[in-house]
């Protein structure tokens, strides 16, 4: 009993002291870090540098503290960084490949930081999904769809895909239809839909709309109605001018288009 006295005093109640000390630096660097990034955060907030940019700085910037926190805590209880070093250098290799489709990932989103094909608030069509970008993330990016859903994207399948950035001139051209009877008067349509976007607020006047015949159909002609809107303003301008085309043709007494006979289902009247 007197011989494990010895025993404790020397390694036990030094290895006790050391895992306190290795728990208070691990709380202690860890609000360290927070504060870190939290000063780091308003500090980019006040300056020019993009909220995308700044997010992912301060991203990086937390998991490098944190890696050099573990290792401060593993030089504590005397174990070699060196060969902790070589050991994390191995494990890295395994992870990588393991991991490869998150490296990849990774390696998409420094590339997105770099080229800028889109920022955070942009309106943009990528990966098979539309939407507004609301995070860019290290490895997925996070859009927002008109029918407010968030959706999770790998930054790797953002970067291999071809993106549309519709955000990024401050007009766009809103493309739409009038279907108009073989038996209308396409000149007096045109003239009349012409004053009709006129009413239609939030366009681009810098741009003048067109309206022209945009092809010949079995049911008569097919007119495009192009106005340019201003991009914050874009759906309203297509959901005005649609409704212009409908109130316009309608009053003034514009037939509607006719199916032909040759088109009709069998045994229709």
């Amino acid at each position: 009993m007197t011989g494990s006295l010895p025993l404790v005093a020397s390694v036990v109640i030094p290895f006790l002291f050391k895992l306190v000390g290795a728990f208070a630096l691990w709380v202690v660097g860890g609000w360290c870090i927070k504060f870190a990034m939290r000063l780091l955060r308003r500090a980019l907030a006040t300056g020019t540098l993009d909220p995308t940019v700044a997010g992912y700085l301060i991203n990086v910037l937390g998991a490098v503290l944190r890696v050099v926190l573990v290792v401060a805590i593993l030089g504590f209880f005397g174990i070699q960084t060196a060969s902790f070093a070589a050991l994390l250098a191995g494990a890295g290799v395994a992870i990588g490949a393991a991991w490869s489709g998150m490296l990849s990932n990774f390696a998409a989103g420094v590339f997105l930081q770099i080229f800028r094909p889109f920022g955070v608030g942009d309106f943009i069509c990528a990966g098979g999904v539309t939407g507004t970008v609301e995070d860019v993330d290290m490895f997925v990016t996070a859009i927002k769809s008109p029918d407010n859903v968030r959706n999770i994207v790998p930054n790797g399948k953002l970067f291999s895909d071809t993106i549309q950035n519709f955000s990024t001139h401050p007009f766009r051209r809103v493309d739409l239809v009038a279907q108009l009877d073989n038996s209308a008067d396409v000149g007096k349509a045109i003239a009349l839909l012409k004053e009709g976007l006129k009413k239609v607020p939030n366009q681009d006047l810098s741009l003048a709309p067109t309206i022209e015949v945009l092809e010949f159909t079995e049911r008569g002609p097919k007119l495009a109605v192009r106005p340019y809107a201003r991009t914050n303003d874009y759906w309203q301008v297509y959901f005005d001018t649609n409704r212009m085309i409908g109130d316009v043709l309608g009053s003034n007494g514009f037939p509607v288009p006719r199916i032909p006979m040759a088109m009709a289902a069998p045994g229709s009247n």
